[in-house]
C-alpha cells in the first residue's frame, strides 16, 4: 500500500515516470523503501530544501500511527 502511493506520487513528479520504481526491503525495526528514479528526476522528487520527500515521509509517518510499522524512505538514482 505504502510503496504503491509512493511510486503512484513519484511518477506523477517525475519527467521520466518509466525510470520510476520502488522496492521495499521489510527489516525487524524498520522498513525501507527504496525509491529509484532518472537521475534528472532525483531534485524534483526531494524538491527544495527537502521539502517535497518531506511530505512523502510526513504521509508515511501516518500510516505508521495506523499499523505500528517503521518507514524510511531512501531516493537513488538508476
Amino acid at each position: 500500500m505504502i510503496a504503491d502511493f509512493v511510486a503512484r506520487f513519484a511518477k506523477l513528479i517525475a519527467t521520466y515516470p518509466d525510470d520510476v520504481r520502488v522496492e521495499v526491503e521489510e527489516g525487524d525495526e524498520v522498513t525501507e523503501i527504496v525509491l529509484y528514479a532518472n537521475q534528472s528526476d532525483i531534485g524534483k522528487l526531494i524538491g527544495k530544501e527537502g521539502k517535497m520527500i518531506g511530505a512523502i515521509k510526513t504521509v508515511i509517518s501516518g500510516c505508521k500511527a495506523k499499523d505500528g510499522i517503521s518507514y524510511r524512505i531512501n531516493v537513488e538514482a538508476v
